[in-house]
């Protein structure tokens, strides 16, 4: 198969949709990879590397999407990569159309196969190919945090470890999956008081044997939250409902209750947020302020660690990647209903029940769909 990897165009992204070493595994394999000049050297992934593993280099991405039959990407295709996609081309890449119809209508209307790596799961039920970003998101919101509460950066001026005989920074976890795991252990590591809520008693009594009583672990209910909002310096929502926006957990009247200074960190902004006064912000300019409480709303924020986030991600999905390139795009859905979890877009029609709830569209059953 013909893969072309286009250079990541939303804003800071620096990641990259495969890595010189994922490049020599495909074209081992016997596929093809087109490489668009200069798409990862931002992250000392220069051309050379890449033509060295066996790649293509083509100078623009329009040759990319011309060409390719499968294109590998990182973030969601943008309005003007909407508009080079033709049917019945397979695009791999995160997606996050629960909040952003207008991506969803140029898909559709682009008749390509669009399949989320948000959306893939594993037989247990876990998110293989979402874990890798998750983990890294996790980690990040805290080194985003511990900054944005220095008072240069608007935030309450509080040390999230604390030193001797002062109090460290009580940090508050909403969701107790990867992102909230990994926020907590580093938040954890840098001695703050950390609490974490998630509606999942099992969950729950992982996370307890896990950290034991160094991890206060609450069942989330309206009434915990509001009796932890005061207290808490940071807040870092890590919610999910795969396909589907993220609940508004902390509502706009909540924000009062908090202490000005403190920091919300919304890592579930690219499935809409869960807090209720979250909008999308970029690197350039993170954060914002409402009602005196900083908000950290990056919507790709492992791409400001986009060398160790593209290697990361590279593992997870060059599987898949093979198993696309090999098989085909139908055979290896129908043998593998995990991955056909992520199929979300096909033939111009909305093939994700959840995201198709979402944003109101009409769902068609991918079983049906490979049938037809």
């Amino acid at each position: 198969m013909l893969i072309g990897v286009p250079k990541e165009i939303k804003n800071n992204e620096f990641r990259v949709g495969l890595t010189p070493g994922g490049v020599r595994e495909l074209v081992r394999h016997g596929h093809q990879v087109l490489i668009e000049t200069a798409a990862g050297s931002a992250i000392g992934l220069g051309d050379e590397a890449y033509t060295r593993a066996g790649a293509t280099i083509v100078a623009n991405a329009t040759d990319i999407f011309a060409r390719a039959e499968l294109i590998v990407k990182v973030k969601e295709p943008q309005p003007q990569e909407c508009r080079l996609l033709r049917p019945q081309q397979i695009v791999f890449t995160y997606l996050h159309l629960a909040p952003d119809p207008e991506q969803a209508k140029g898909l559709m209307a682009s008749g390509a196969i669009a399949i989320a790596y948000e959306t893939v799961t594993a037989a247990d039920g876990s998110l293989p190919l979402l874990a890798p970003m998750s983990e890294v998101a996790g980690r990040m919101a805290i080194q985003a945090a511990a900054h944005h509460l220095e008072r240069a950066q608007g935030g309450s001026g509080v040390l999230l470890g604390g030193v001797p005989g002062v109090a460290p920074a009580n940090v508050l976890v909403l969701g107790g999956g990867v992102v909230g795991l990994n926020a907590a252990r580093m938040a954890l590591g840098l001695g703050a008081r950390v609490t974490l809520l998630d509606k999942s008693l099992p969950r729950l009594e992982y996370l307890d044997e896990l950290y034991g009583p160094q991890l206060v672990t609450i069942f989330s209910t309206v009434d915990a939250l509001e009796h932890l909002l005061p207290h808490a310096d940071v807040v870092v929502g890590a919610v999910l409902v795969p396909g589907a926006a993220a609940p508004k957990l902390v509502t706009r009247s909540m924000l009062k209750l908090m202490q000005p200074g403190s920091v919300l960190v919304d890592v579930a902004i690219d499935q809409g947020g869960c807090f209720e006064s979250s909008r999308p912000t970029t690197h350039q300019q993170p954060t914002y302020v409402v009602d005196g409480i900083v908000h950290y709303c990056v919507a790709n924020m492992p791409g400001a660690v986009a060398r160790t986030s593209t290697f990361a991600l590279t593992n997870a999905t060059l599987p898949y990647v093979l198993k696309l390139a090999s098989k085909g795009c139908r055979q290896v859905l129908r043998e593998d209903a995990g991955f056909r979890n992520g199929l979300n877009v096909a033939d111009g029609q909305i093939v994700h029940r959840a995201v198709a709830d979402t944003l109101g569209c009409t769902w068609l059953d991918p079983d049906q769909w490979l049938k037809d």
